[in-house]
Parts: C-alpha cells; structure tokens; sequence
C-alpha cells in the first residue's frame, strides 16, 4: 500500500516546542519518555484496535515506561538521554515507533574505544569480520564470539544491543547492530568493552582472548563497519552494466538521492533493461523517506520499467483501513492537509492525496461528533487486468538485504507479483501494519517522536514479517564484498 504521507509527516514537525534545562539531561529524559507514553496512549492505533499486532505495544507501553524511569538516574550526557528514548521506543518492536535526536549525534561509525576489531552476524552466529592491520592480541578473521565476562554470546549480545542499537528479535536487527558488540559506544546503561571474550576458530575448542582497548581513529572504525555490513556508495541510484545486463542500483528512498537524473536514465536504458538476458534490480540498503510517498518512489520505478499497463493489475489490493479517532490525529490531518494545499508542487503533482486526505479529515469530523474511537475507510481494489503484454523479455534478479525497509518493503510486494521475478540475498528489515509516521517534537526540543497513526489491518504481509530468500537464492559469502556478490548473482542467470 502507498504510504501516501511519509514525507508530509515529517513536515509536520512541531519546531515550536518548549525546551527545559539544557544541562539536566535525567529531567529532559524524564520529560520525554512522559510526552511520548502519553502521545502513544492518546494516539496510537495500537490502543484501540484489535489486532495480534497491537499486542507488544499494549504490553509494553506501560511496563516500559516504569522500566525506562527507573534509568533516568543513569542519564549523564546527550547521548545516554538518546539512548534511553531510543530503548523505549524500540521496546515497541514497531518500526515505526522510534525517537531520534534532532542533533548530530553518534553515526554508524561512531565509538569512544574498540579493540581493534569488529564483528558481523553470520549464519546465527557473532564472528570477527575485520582485524586493524597491526592489532595485537585479537582473534582471527572468521572467529565465532562464544562468551563475554564469563556471559553465553546470545545473553551478553541482548544485554549489550537489544533496543538499544536495533531490535535483536529480527534478522535484520542482528546484522545492523552487530558491528557495536564489542565497541564502547558511550552508552552508560550497558559499559564499556568486555574485559575477556572467548573465540571459537572452525568449532574448535574455544580460547580466551583479553579485550583491550584502542584509541579511537575515525577511518579505522569506518573501514571496520564497511568491512562487515553493506554500506551504500554515495551514488545510491544508478544503471551499470555488469557481465553484459543491466544493474539497476536503488539503495535509497530519499527526496535528495538523485532521483530526477536516475530517472531519465531509465527512460533511456529501458529497452536494454527489457532484453532477453535479464537484470539485476539492486535494493540493499533501500531505505530513507520521501516527500510524498517512499512507495511510490519504488512503484515510479517499477513502471518505468514493465509500464504501468503491465503492473496495475498487479499491484497488491490496498484493503480496509482503521483510523483511530481522536482530536490529536484530526488535528495532525488537518495540518498536514493545509501544507499539502499550500506547496504549488504538490498540488500539481499529488492532486489525488490532497483529495484523499480531505476525505479522511472529513471521516474524522464525523467519528468524533459521533463519539466513535476508530473508523475504516476501504481501500483501493484491485484493478482489472489490462492484457498488456509483459515488456520484460528476460529473467529478473531483486537483490536484498538487512538495510531494505519502509517503502522497499512495499515495492516487494509488487514486485514479487510480477512474472519471472525472483528475490535474492538476504532477510530484509520488517515493517509494521501500523503506517504513516505522525512526527512530533518532544519537550526536550532534542528528540523527536514518531509512530505510525493508522491500522493497515487487512495487508496480505503481516506485522514484522521480512522477505527472506529461499534457500538457493540466499547468498552466504560477505556482504561487504562487492566482487564476490556480483559474482554469485551472475551465477543465478546460468550459463
């Protein structure tokens, strides 16, 4: 289903709010995790709507606030107060649920120390995955992690990550998270480095190694990340030609990926792109949101490629949706349906969501004059097949990954509907029923909330459920080794 406010969500951010004490972060935290249980309570679908997926959220919006209060003595800088909002929000096990600074704050390549080594999650397991040239004392490359302070790897690892750095129940949280375990990333709710850690070479007899650590140099903890997880280049959208087929690259859902110039590349590769031997349509790490609708950015794609005559059959039924009716979600509408109205460029490009949204802001009127808690506006039906010919002569290959999430999801699911297709690499990220971010500024004025403020309770894909390659189509190797991907998708075409 398109999410068909993503990006007017964010520019509906509250810049106004008020801020406390910049210097008594415990307070700011305190505030915050306040604000955000009772925007949550207020507002969320969760909370009213009946369904297995409203579960973890009723479970834990109040258990995790106690629990999240009980650490805000710990909260000593910027970045123990982002972890702790990020901790309850993650607790949700919502994608959509999530409270991010409005500061630059620690990036993927950020730690105060680290051992000179780092490790990546691979076939259920912690291994090294890169040594800094030099680094004394560590283990090798490909050694499993067995234990830490004396702890089992798969109880240390919940306590180091889990909610803290991603969601250790997914796949995808596993492999995003897994280059921290053994770093200090200024969390003071787990410590510093481990003092000894256990490795396992080839399931050999397991041997302690002391953890020591290093001084911090930027490029070194890059080049260790990069070594270990998929990282898009810094041109995220692009055609190739690889081993004689097209390489369609979509790494990103974002406005300022260059979507203009990769667009009109297509048009003019897109006979090629049809041809008999196939292509490779590249989503890893395809994540990042739009002004208007992540997922149309994946559909435009699509169609420029089989046509919109071949897909709109296709393209999976958009189904009921519920609507929790409260005055803070009519008013959000309302804003945002004001701003839509306000931007020549919307209105001349997004005609339909303007109308849709007036649509919905009216149902609102109507639920809460009638003392209603939800409402359900049906969705679009599926559209007649049109009989055109599938322009797409050859195999196609769709490369995925941990870093495809959001709108890379729901392009999945046309995609997967269209003939010759096949999906390949590894388990995707999940995403939730609950859509459509509501952005808000907590009262810290250095957080900012967001949730997903509708119930797509009718979508085939259920609530945290990944893509996840069939056996054949799984790739096993490094990620992060570009020659042996491209290698081993050459391979699936045969010959």
């Amino acid at each position: 289903m398109t999410r068909l406010l993503t990006a007017v969500a964010a520019a509906a951010l509250v810049l106004g709010a008020s801020a406390a004490s910049a210097q008594d972060f415990r307070e700011l935290a305190r505030q915050d995790l306040q604000s955000a249980h009772d925007q949550l309570a207020a507002n969320h679908p969760a909370a009213a709507v009946q369904n297995p997926a409203s579960q973890s959220f009723r479970s834990w919006i109040d258990t995790g606030l106690q629990e999240s209060l009980g650490m805000v003595n710990r909260v000593n800088s910027g970045d123990a107060h982002a972890y702790l909002l990020s901790y309850y929000a993650a607790g949700f096990r919502d994608s959509n649920i999530s409270m991010r600074p409005t500061f630059e704050g620690r990036g993927p390549f950020f730690a105060t120390s680290w051992p000179g080594f780092t490790t990546g999650w691979r076939d259920g397991k912690y291994v090294v995955t890169y040594v800094k040239p030099g680094t004394r004392g560590a283990p090798p490359v490909g050694a499993a992690v067995v234990s830490c302070n004396l702890t089992p790897i798969a109880e240390y690892s919940m306590e180091k990550l889990d909610r803290w750095e991603g969601d250790l129940t997914t796949e995808a949280g596993r492999v995003q998270s897994a280059p921290y375990l053994l770093w200090n990333r200024n969390n003071p709710f787990v410590g510093g480095l481990p003092s000894t850690c256990e490795f396992s070479v080839n399931n050999r007899r397991a041997r302690a190694y002391d953890i020591r650590p290093l001084p911090v140099e930027a490029a070194d903890l890059e080049a260790a990340y990069r070594a270990t997880v998929y990282t898009p280049t810094a041109t995220p959208l692009a055609v190739e030609t690889v081993n004689g087929r097209a390489w369609v690259n979509v790494h990103s859902f974002a406005d300022d990926a260059g979507w203009d110039a990769f667009n009109a590349q297509l048009a003019s590769q897109a006979e090629a792109i049809r041809g008999p031997q196939g292509f490779v349509l590249d989503l890893r790490g395809a994540a990042g949101s739009s002004a208007y609708t992540s997922t149309a950015r994946g559909y435009a794609m699509a169609n420029r490629i089989w046509t919109p005559e071949f897909t709109v059959s296709r393209q999976p039924a958009a189904g009921e949706v519920t609507y929790r009716a409260t005055q803070g979600n009519r008013d959000w509408y309302a804003a945002t349906l004001g701003r839509m109205e306000a931007d020549p460029r919307f209105v001349a490009e997004a005609s339909p969501v303007i109308e849709q949204t007036r649509e919905i802001v009216a149902a609102f009127d109507a639920a809460l004059a009638a003392g209603q808690t939800t409402f359900t506006l049906p969705g679009r039906a599926v559209a007649a097949d049109t009989g055109a010919a599938n322009p797409v002569q050859g195999p196609v290959i769709v490369l995925v990954d941990a870093g495809c999430s959001g709108g890379c999801l729901d392009t999945l699911d046309l995609l997967t509907r269209l003939p010759n297709v096949r999906i390949a690499g590894t388990t995707t990220a999940t995403d939730t029923i609950f859509i459509e971010p509501t952005v808000t500024r907590l009262p810290s004025n250095y957080s900012d909330l967001s949730y997903g403020h509708k119930a797509w309770t009718s979508r085939t894909r259920a609530s945290g459920q990944p893509y996840t390659p069939e056996a054949a189509l799984t790739y096993r190797g490094n990620p992060a080794d570009e020659a042996a991907v491209r290698t081993w998708v050459g391979a699936l075409f045969g010959g």
